[in-house]
């Protein structure tokens, strides 16, 4: 089933030149999305996998002389990690689970970076044992401590130190690492951690990561950031084979935004890392995901009050966590709502009780139960973080691809909830 619509450029038709740098809500095929909803059920997630596709093209023909490696905490969906697999991305995995599956998914050794945040022993005991069976495997270390426990775990391979630089950026505070002491050691420790690690491992690179929501605006921050690390990769005192400068390019959420001038923030980044004896990698997530991706809900309630119409919907903050995580604007509209005669402002919220379980304020038309919503941009941290709270099961996910579409990720039941329960024998 195609749920693109023209306006996305009929997908799998359209040449990369037609390819949009950002797809809107409404570039999406109402229809389509309505048989799915009908299909499926909701809540649903939609991603279109050729939209992936042709994001990454677009991506890696900004930065032609850099290796891409997808952010693989921004969906860990199989069709996704196998997609960009198939396309020559390399990946970027946050925990052993994720290393897990990208290497599960095809993703060869030497396109793996292992770069976790203290990492827990199992993950780093997982981590040592899938060095072992792909040594071209690289394992990032954010820590001095770090090093101490790979070491201490028999590890020798392929390493690269992740470097706190003192500058960070984002669209929110909790997005911002930096400058976050938890992310990294100090740029000032580098030069001196580089060198004693050398004697234990065979170091390959460094890496940052300024946060996520990168704009064009201002890319004073990122420019520092690459800067930064430019200068340590001059002063190493050990050859280096990348210089990693992480993600965080951002997508339009709200829809008047203008798409990310991704030529502007490359010619950034080339301009800022200066001339350096080392391959530069970038790690973009949500870029090549968020708008590949929508949330479908229908309405359950509606509920005039004195201040507000209330649409209440079966998608929640244990569906799509990212509102009430980050303030995070989606773009929320009723399939098949026509034009914008009629409209009402109304609050949609979910069925959790919080106060913080709301989609925001949006214009919908006419409200009314059993209407279809869809949530725009959510290819990027939805089902990644989405809970079981208030005993609620996680949505389905269904891929498209052109004229397929097929289930990627089961509806969980009650059943899954509460599946790791055990009886205590003395109550």
């Amino acid at each position: 089933m195609n749920a693109t619509g023209d306006a996305a450029g009929a997908s799998a038709r359209s040449t990369d030149a037609e390819n949009p740098p950002v797809r809107r809500l409404a570039d999406w095929d109402d229809a389509a999305l309505a048989g799915l909803a009908d299909e499926h059920g909701t809540p649903l997630y939609v991603l279109d996998l050729d939209r992936v596709r042709r994001n990454y093209r677009r991506f890696a023909a900004a930065f032609p002389d850099a290796a891409v490696h997808y952010a693989a905490k921004a969906n860990t969906a199989r069709p996704v990690l196998r997609t960009l697999e198939a396309e020559g991305a390399g990946v970027e995995c946050a925990s052993a689970g994720e290393l897990e599956r990208a290497l599960d998914a095809g993703f060869p050794g030497e396109r793996v970076h292992y770069t976790a945040v203290n990492p827990p022993a199992g993950d780093l005991d997982r981590a040592v044992e899938l060095a072992a069976e792909h040594p071209e495997l690289t394992i990032t270390a954010g820590a001095e401590d770090t090093l101490d426990r790979l070491a201490e775990r028999g590890y020798d391979g392929r390493l690269c130190l992740r470097v706190n630089p003192g500058v960070g950026a984002g669209h929110h505070e909790k997005v911002r690492t930096g400058a976050d002491a938890k992310f990294g050691v100090p740029v000032e420790r580098a030069a001196d951690l580089l060198a004693d690690a050398a004697e234990t491992f065979d170091v390959v690179g460094v890496h940052a990561h300024a946060g996520s929501g990168i704009s064009g605006d201002d890319l004073s921050a990122h420019r520092e950031l690459v800067a930064r690390m430019g200068d340590l990769a001059r002063d190493a005192p050990v050859d280096l084979e990348f210089v990693d400068v992480g993600g965080g390019f951002g997508v339009p959420y709200a829809p008047d935004d203008p798409p990310l001038d991704l030529a502007a923030v490359a010619d950034a980044t080339r301009e800022a890392l200066g001339a350096v004896d080392a391959d530069l990698v970038v790690e973009p997530g949500r870029y090549l995901v968020a708008d590949a991706g929508v949330l479908l809900a229908r309405v359950n309630t509606v509920k005039e009050t004195p201040e507000t119409t209330v649409v209440g919907v079966d998608a929640g903050m244990t569906t799509l966590a990212r509102p009430a995580l980050y303030d995070a604007r989606h773009e929320v509209r009723t399939l098949g709502g026509g034009s914008a005669d009629g409209r009402v402002e109304a609050t949609v919220t979910g069925p959790i009780c919080e106060s913080a379980d709301t989609f925001g304020e949006h214009a919908l038309a006419d409200p009314e139960r059993g209407d279809v919503l869809a949530v725009g941009n959510a290819g990027a941290y939805g089902y990644e973080m989405a809970s079981q709270y208030n005993s609620r099961p996680r949505p389905a996910t269904v891929v498209v691809d052109g004229d397929r579409s097929a289930v990627a990720r089961e509806r969980e039941t009650t059943a899954d909830v509460v599946a790791g329960e055990r009886e205590v024998n003395w109550l």
